[in-house]
């Protein structure tokens, strides 16, 4: 069977991959998932995600941006480090940004200046977005309109909201990241997927985390995201040939790998 995934958003640079990371990537090809995305976090993350992608050039892809829940009062120094390693025109996309107002609202004001500043970037480049929200739904939705004039494209990383938070998000542009929390029976998304046009949807791992049923509360790793794939092709009642190639090809257009 001749399937080819993307997955397009994986922390394959994080140390709980220390061990094994090639091994973990071998398991990704033996898996046909041929390309890795990976969204940066913070400032820390910049030299081993560099790293990573020296060591598998021909399977992964990179991205810069300051992951919300890492945005603190040094924010403002940590993204002139970013913008300058922007420039040096490695990256296929902005990411991870966004607004996460779960755990706590310390730097709220901070997070939406930050996200509004790469929101920025990503037009002044022309680069596509990884875009991470969580119990910040109204906020982003009211800066994703201000900002939008066109040039705005990317992905919902880990889209778990409504209904209506999905039609908001394809109304301005955007495709949805499906991953690990789409296999959970808890997941509401498998009730309304049918719904959704499969060139608006994306794979993703967000590995280590999230794993998919039947890895669920084991480390996650990029080869996982062809468990997701199986269950969006049971959801839309489709091939998984199908899902491969219709997914790949969102995927393709937006990060262009």
């Amino acid at each position: 069977m001749s399937l080819l995934f993307v997955d397009t958003h994986t922390h394959l640079y994080d140390s709980a991959f220390e061990g094994d990371r090639a091994d973990t990537v071998r398991r990704a090809l033996e898996s046909w998932v041929g390309m890795m995305l990976l969204p940066n976090v913070d400032a820390s993350t910049i030299q081993p995600m560099l790293e990573t992608h020296e060591l598998f050039p021909d399977c992964t892809r990179m991205m810069m941006g300051l992951q919300p829940e890492e945005v603190k009062g040094d924010y403002k120094l940590v993204l002139a480090r970013m913008e300058k390693e922007l420039q040096r025109n490695i990256y296929i996309g902005v990411g991870e940004i966004g607004l996460d107002f779960y755990w706590d609202r310390t730097f709220e004001q901070e997070q939406l200046d930050a996200f509004e500043t790469q929101l920025d970037w990503a037009k002044q480049l022309q680069l596509p977005l990884s875009i991470h929200c969580r119990n910040a739904f109204d906020a982003m939705v009211r800066l994703l309109e201000k900002h939008q004039d066109g040039r705005l494209r990317g992905v919902m990383h880990c889209f778990t909201g409504t209904m209506e938070e999905a039609q908001a998000y394809l109304g301005l542009g955007f495709h949805l990241g499906l991953g690990g929390v789409t296999t959970y029976k808890s997941c509401t998304v498998r009730d309304f997927l049918p719904q959704i046009p499969l060139d608006r949807i994306v794979l993703e791992t967000d590995a280590p985390y999230l794993s998919p049923v039947p890895h669920r509360g084991q480390r996650n790793e990029p080869a996982f995201v062809v468990d997701t794939a199986r269950k969006i092709a049971e959801i839309y009642q489709l091939p998984l040939e199908k899902i491969a190639e219709i997914t790949t090809a969102n995927a393709k257009n937006l990060f262009g790998s």
